[in-house]
């Protein structure tokens, strides 16, 4: 198992991060996928904690971006965009439980160049809103890249980029709304944060019976923020292993690599999810690592890193981390 025996799935986890029955979940077996999150959809599987699931995901753009000449506004249905396997039933999931996702591994299908990356008039973190400023959009632009585990994401003949893949959008059904597959929250959801990448456990807080987990919008590659909108899109099989973890209550995403623990925070402004995110952190080191809330503050300030997820979707995503090394002595 690798340190995953003793993470916290690995500890305190119904089948304890032991593998249980293996899934796959086909493009063709998804068959409609979905642009919302939220408990109304039938789920498409029912597993056990335990069990590995082989998704075939889409890219954000459903696949409608063949080349360079197929501009967003041309042929992107919006809002229909970002669309998303599942739900998956995960038997004995209650509210109050969380559910952790082991990322075993992620690579891209599909004909080359896999990636796609795009200008978009009025969507990114530099560019005006076009529903509030009278200046022009900047101009639109897709840039197809190749992408390979083995050579990398070839953003041009000058820049080859390491291979760095995670997925952009993940999580569990709302006890009640039905929420954008763009938007990000306390359930997980459209986060674009390069650390839910392979070899981490992601943690999301159950919200209704059996959680529904839905996944989707995969990347090659993301510098922090996604500063244009848009980062290297791409179809992917990517394979998970999910577990279940009874009565412990968190309010947000958490994630558990070997070296750091992270609290994800979802909010605009960009402060405030900045704040979320340290502010679940403190209150993590004093409850289950034995800290008292003011030397898990000065711990915090001292020792701690804050990943930007994403600057430019409805809630921006900012990630507060520690090293374990720091908290397991």
């Amino acid at each position: 198992m690798g340190w995953t025996e003793n993470s916290i799935m690995g500890r305190t986890a119904v089948a304890q991060g032991k593998v249980g029955a293996q899934h796959r979940l086909s493009e063709e077996d998804q068959g409609e996928f979905h642009y919302v999150y939220g408990p109304y959809s039938k789920p498409v599987m029912r597993i056990a904690p335990g069990d590995v699931v082989e998704v075939d995901t889409l890219d954000a753009f459903g696949g409608v971006i063949k080349t360079e000449a197929d501009l967003p506004s041309k042929v992107l249905n919006m809002p229909f965009v970002n669309p998303q396997n599942g739900p998956i039933a995960v038997e004995g999931a209650e509210k109050g439980d969380v559910l952790a996702v082991y990322i075993h591994s992620l690579l891209p299908r599909g004909p080359q160049p896999a990636g796609t990356t795009a200008l978009i008039p009025g969507f990114g973190a530099l560019v005006a809103d076009m529903n509030m400023m009278l200046n022009a959009p900047m101009a639109e632009r897709v840039k197809k890249m190749e992408v390979t585990p083995e050579g990398g994401v070839k953003f041009s003949d000058r820049v080859t980029l390491p291979y760095e893949p995670f997925v952009g959008t993940m999580g569990v059904s709302p006890e009640i709304e039905a929420v954008s597959s763009l938007q990000p929250d306390y359930w997980g959801g459209n986060m674009d944060c390069p650390d839910v990448a392979p070899g981490a456990v992601i943690y999301f807080p159950v919200q209704r019976k059996d959680a529904h987990f839905f996944i989707g919008d995969c990347h090659g590659r993301q510098g922090d923020g996604e500063l244009c909108g848009v980062a290297v899109e791409i179809p992917a099989t990517v394979t998970v292993q999910i577990d279940l973890i009874k009565g412990w209550s968190i309010p947000g995403v958490r994630i558990e690599t070997e070296e750091f623990i992270m609290s994800l925070g979802s909010a605009r402004p960009m402060e405030d999810a900045a704040r979320m995110a340290y502010r679940d952190l403190v209150r993590w080191l004093v409850a289950d690592y034995g800290f008292e809330e003011s030397e898990a503050y000065f711990l915090a300030t001292q020792a701690g890193k804050m990943r930007v997820g994403n600057m430019v979707d409805p809630k921006y995503t900012l990630g507060a981390s520690i090293l374990k090394k720091y908290i397991e002595q």
